[in-house]
Parts: structure tokens; C-alpha cells; sequence
């Protein structure tokens, strides 16, 4: 057998047919030894003696497949070394999806060698297979050899993070199907194979022979896969970005061809996508753009001189309907609003200007005046857990006459440090809660009335 490697990315592997997709190149024999007479339309393995009328189980030797020995009328299955590592690979690539939105997979696959067919539209597509198919199966993936396994560096690193061998994609490529995972299907492992032959570009392309013509001569069923979201996780010509991610695993084909599982899988695709609420994809819109950006910027401005609202309120909206533009949301509000407390610092210094500034009580400005006669531009660092909104420090800190640079210095470690603390947060919340995007209006009556109470109890502990 050829030594064993992996990709991270996938592809059906074309054969040298000709247009009408044949999977098998003309002129080439099928593997095994198929000595049949031209003419003869029996199955690999059906040659017997006349009048036998035993199955071919029955007639067929032990043998060693995939390391393990296969006995008439048993179920073969990996070796357990195989075992622990598709384990293994699940558990890491499981961790992974979790961290980037999630994954839902529904169904499971049949016992025994089997051949996966689903639609490709992502390099993620690889990896979110090995972390949904079962342990059981072992599943290995067919990857062009072309362009994964063309120098040591990528070879081991696929052969590591995905189970994949390698396939040509430019004459040969069914042998090599044939020759690579004929023994691992008799050996119990699933095989998935990508029959659009490379990434689709929003749509379920044309399915190719080849995976159905291995299924049939290695007597093993076809089951059809559907993947959602992966095109936005890691999408073609682009960067990885948080989204949920669903499988579902389809009953096996009793008659398949191509056509067949192509519309199994499109079946399948329908059954799977997601819900999501309106809301949340118009504030989306608005999170990810130029518009989004200049919001939260300048809401953390004029909050730190004189607007009552805290800008973990816009965070909390936005970063949590668009995930992905959480971190530049987060970094734009913590630097415009220290921006907007040196600004508050130089109005107040020196001058007799006094902004409006609602929702504060005079203990918060007595305490504030206090602790920066005591302690300067230190005394900011009391702000994130006092509760007394940090206007009323610029202002102080303004009428104090704290040196700017040095009040830019503690602002930034106490109130950039807060806002960045509660943005990251907020995102990863985005990104966790993917698969219940519906629920979105219901979240925002709770970030609501949650921050309306909590306003309430500040304001009325500072009386």
C-alpha cells in the first residue's frame, strides 16, 4: 500500500476518461487481477466453479486487511493504533470548530468500509469531516498529490492533522483510488472523496464517477454528507473567520450513481441551513462596515465627555452580532475614548468649562477629586470597578491639573485595559452562541433590561 499522508484540503480526483466522466481511463484494467473473458459481465470475485452456490464470504480465505485479519463473515475494522488516532484528530479539530462557531452533526454512518461523498466549497471541509464522522470508521481522506504532497514539509504536516493519502489528479488518479483505498474500505475505514473534483463557487457542482465506481467494486455503500458554513469559515481566496458549521450524515444509497448522490447531498444541504433572525444580520451589516466603526468610535468619544451611555453597551450589540469584526470594534472604542478623556482633560484644565454630564451624583465627583489630589492620574485605575463613570475622572483629573502624557499612560491601562477586557469577551460570546443566531431579538431585550438595572443600582449606591 502507499504510505499514508494527509491535506487539508480535499479533492475528488478526476480520472483520464474524457468528457463523459468515466472514472475508470480506458484501457485500464481493474485491480486485483481481473482475469474475466471479454464478454464476461460477472463482478470481480463471482468467478466460481460451476453449480458453487456459496456466497462470496463463504468462499473467500482469511486474509489480512489494513493490518487486522479479516475472517469470513466477520466485520472488518481498523487496526486500534488507527483507531486512536482518528481519535485523536477528532478531539483536536472538535476543539478548533468549537473555538470558531461551533459544530452540529446529525446522523451517523453505517458499520463497516464505506465511501463519503460531499460537496466542497472550502479547504475547512477536510477538517470539519474529521471531527464529525465516527471514531469507528477511522475516516481517511483522497487529496491531490499534486499540490499536497509535493514537498516534505506539507506532507508531514497533513499526514499529522488529517488522515488523507495522496491521489493524482492528472492521469492514473483512479488507480490510485483503487489501489489506496480499496484496501482501507475492506479494512472497515471510510473513505471520503470530494466528487466535485475542486471547491464549488456557491453552488453543488457536477458529481464525478469516481467515488461511486470505487464504492460498487469494493462491495461497500455510498453515503452522501452535507456541510453548511464552511464557505463562510474559510472561504475560497480568504480568511479564516468565526461560523458555525453544520453536518449532516445521510441514510447509505442502495443504488447510487452520481446523479444520485449529488442529489442526496443537495437533499441534505436543504434539511441543514440554519436559522438565523434578521436583526442580527442587519445590525451585521452594520458592525463589519466603515458605518459600524465610526458608531462605536465615536460613541466612546463623547462618553468620556459627556454622553451617559458606556460603549460596552454598542460592544455588546455589535460584537456579538458580527463576531469577526469584534476585535477592530473593541480596539477603535478603547482608543477613542482615551482620546476622549485627553480632550475632557483639556477643557477642564485651566478653563471654566463644565459639560453636561447626566446620570452622575456629586459623591461620584467628591470621590473622583478626592483620589487625584491623593494619587494623581493613579487614581483612574479605581474607575473600572467604582462604577463612577470615567468622564467624571477626565473632568476632575482636568480641574486637577494631572500632566496629559501621564494621564494618556494610566487611562490607557485602566480604562483601555477594561474596554479591550469586556470586547474580547463579548466576541467570544458571538462566536460560541453561532447556532442560536435566531434568538438574537430575545438576547438584545436581555442586554437591555440587564443594563438598565445595573445602571440603576450604580447610580443609586452613589447617592
Amino acid at each position: 500500500m502507499t504510505k499514508d499522508a494527509a491535506t487539508g484540503s480535499s479533492f475528488m480526483v478526476r480520472s483520464d476518461a474524457g468528457p463523459e466522466g468515466d472514472a475508470r481511463p480506458e484501457g485500464d484494467a481493474p485491480l486485483g487481477g481481473d482475469v474475466r473473458s471479454k464478454g464476461d459481465t460477472r463482478s470481480e470475485g463471482d468467478v466460481r466453479s460451476e453449480g458453487d452456490t456459496r456466497s462470496e464470504a463463504d468462499t473467500r480465505p482469511e486474509r489480512l486487511v489494513g493490518g487486522e485479519a479479516e475472517a469470513p463473515g466477520r466485520r472488518a475494522r481498523p487496526a486500534f493504533r488507527l483507531l486512536v488516532t482518528a481519535w485523536l484528530r477528532r478531539r483536536f479539530w472538535r476543539t478548533v470548530l468549537l473555538l470558531t462557531g461551533g459544530l452540529t452533526v446529525k446522523g451517523k454512518l453505517p458499520k463497516g468500509g464505506c465511501v463519503v461523498v460531499a460537496n466542497h466549497s472550502s479547504h475547512a471541509d477536510t477538517a470539519v469531516l474529521l471531527a464529525a464522522l465516527g471514531v469507528a470508521r477511522a475516516p481517511r481522506v483522497a487529496a491531490a498529490a499534486d499540490y499536497w504532497f509535493r514537498n516534505q514539509v506539507r506532507r508531514l504536516v497533513c499526514s499529522v492533522l488529517a488522515a488523507a493519502f495522496p491521489v493524482r489528479r492528472h492521469g492514473g488518479g483512479y488507480s490510485d483510488l483503487q489501489a489506496i483505498a480499496g484496501p482501507m474500505l475492506r479494512a472497515g475505514h471510510a473513505v471520503v472523496v470530494f466528487p466535485e473534483g475542486t471547491r464549488g463557487a456557491g453552488r453543488v457542482g457536477t458529481f464525478r464517477r469516481g467515488a461511486v465506481d470505487l464504492a460498487v467494486s469494493n462491495g461497500v455503500p455510498v453515503v452522501p454528507v452535507a456541510l453548511s458554513g464552511t464557505a463562510e469559515l474559510l472561504p475560497k481566496r480568504g480568511r479564516l473567520r468565526p461560523h458555525a458549521v453544520r453536518v449532516r450524515i445521510g441514510r447509505p444509497l442502495t443504488s447510487p450513481d452520481a446523479d444520485t448522490a449529488r442529489t442526496a447531498v443537495l437533499e441534505l444541504l436543504a434539511e441543514i441551513r440554519p436559522r438565523d433572525s434578521r436583526v442580527r444580520r442587519r445590525i451585521a451589516r452594520l458592525a463589519v462596515s466603515w458605518k459600524g466603526l465610526g458608531l462605536v468610535a465615536a460613541w466612546s468619544f463623547t462618553e468620556a465627555l459627556s454622553w451617559p451611555l458606556l460603549p460596552e453597551l454598542a460592544l455588546a450589540v455589535l460584537c456579538v452580532a458580527a463576531p469577526r469584526a469584534g476585535l477592530r470594534l473593541t480596539v477603535s472604542a478603547a482608543v477613542a475614548s482615551v482620546a476622549g478623556g485627553l480632550v475632557a482633560l483639556a477643557l477642564y484644565s485651566g478653563t471654566s468649562v463644565d459639560l453636561p454630564q447626566p446620570l452622575t451624583t456629586t459623591r461620584m465627583h467628591t470621590t473622583a477629586q478626592k483620589e487625584i489630589r491623593l494619587e494623581g492620574a493613579r487614581a483612574v485605575r479605581h474607575q473600572p470597578a467604582s462604577g463612577i463613570p470615567y468622564k467624571v475622572y477626565a473632568a476632575e483629573a482636568g480641574r486637577a491639573g494631572v500632566p496629559a502624557g501621564e494621564w494618556v499612560l494610566r487611562s490607557t491601562a485602566a480604562r483601555g485595559q477594561r474596554i479591550v477586557g469586556v470586547g474580547l469577551v463579548l466576541t467570544l460570546i458571538g462566536v460560541l452562541t453561532q447556532r442560536w443566531r435566531r434568538f438574537f431579538p430575545q438576547y438584545l431585550i436581555f442586554v437591555g433590561v440587564a443594563f438598565i438595572a445595573l445602571f440603576a443600582l450604580v447610580i443609586s449606591s452613589w447617592r
